[in-house]
């Protein structure tokens, strides 16, 4: 990569370049508006009357957050990069005055945008639809998002790497996807899972943030919890950042 600094001025007008492109696409932006209100009154319907159903709403609702930040910034962003390099945009914003990491990270702001929209959203309109209590520690939950929006940029980024074509990108999508939804606690903790594989589990890519979020909402986590939670988040940033810099495919693959 050429330098790693960022230009406000051109991030905000990559950035706003993406948007465009997103609102012609009317019914990815459409579903995208919507999920985090369908999610609410999905869970709504499902926890009504049940026991325990604030602390069942309080899993759910910070599950939510997980999906919302693996569906719109992951997998939105693999395709994004992936089109953007076939079409050669990469190849076209690299020769002009943009760094290569603005580039990525102009790419990776609408997602990002719109994810905290949502969370926002789902997180509000949630907590008064299943009279569930807000977050003890936001600033905490707020740290665990932004965490997870990065991590989670960088990984698309590097899973574009990978993949051939935007049809195909579903694919490359999928084990990071499955390995959060089974393994890093998007809906029970991991600890909750036999010794040997909770220990495993808490070192996948979104461990140390789900622990952050739910810290952030509950507010019951011990400091070191936090501490392992944030490095083994700081650490996957840090291989991912590395990674992308080595890795990552400026022009379409033969």
């Amino acid at each position: 990569m050429n330098t790693l600094t960022l230009n406000p001025g051109r991030l905000v007008a990559l950035g706003r370049s993406e948007v465009t492109l997103l609102v012609r696409n009317r019914a990815a932006l459409t579903l995208a508006v919507l999920m985090p209100l369908l999610m609410v009154f999905i869970l709504r319907s499902s926890l009504s009357g049940a026991d325990g159903a604030e602390a069942l709403g309080e899993a759910t609702l910070t599950g939510g957050i997980g999906m919302v930040l693996i569906l719109v910034v992951h997998m939105n962003l693999v395709s994004a990069y992936v089109a953007r390099r076939e079409e050669l945009v990469l190849k076209r914003l690299r020769t002009g005055e943009a760094t290569d990491l603005e580039i990525i990270a102009g790419t990776a702001l609408p997602a990002a945008v719109l994810a905290l929209g949502q969370i926002a959203v789902l997180t509000v309109a949630g907590a008064a639809a299943l009279d569930v209590r807000m977050p003890r520690s936001p600033l905490l939950l707020v740290a665990g998002v932004l965490a997870g929006i990065v991590l989670l940029a960088g990984l698309s980024a590097l899973a574009s790497s990978f993949t051939r074509t935007v049809e195909t990108a579903g694919l490359t999508t999928l084990p990071l996807f499955l390995a959060t939804v089974l393994g890093s606690g998007l809906f029970f903790p991991a600890d909750s899972l036999p010794d040997l594989a909770a220990s495993l589990c808490e070192l996948l890519p979104l461990s140390g943030v789900m622990t952050l979020v739910r810290a952030g909402w509950s507010g019951g986590s011990a400091g070191g919890d936090l501490l392992s939670a944030g490095l083994t988040a700081l650490a996957w940033i840090v291989i991912t950042v590395f990674s992308v810099q080595r890795w990552f495919r400026w022009e379409p693959r033969r």
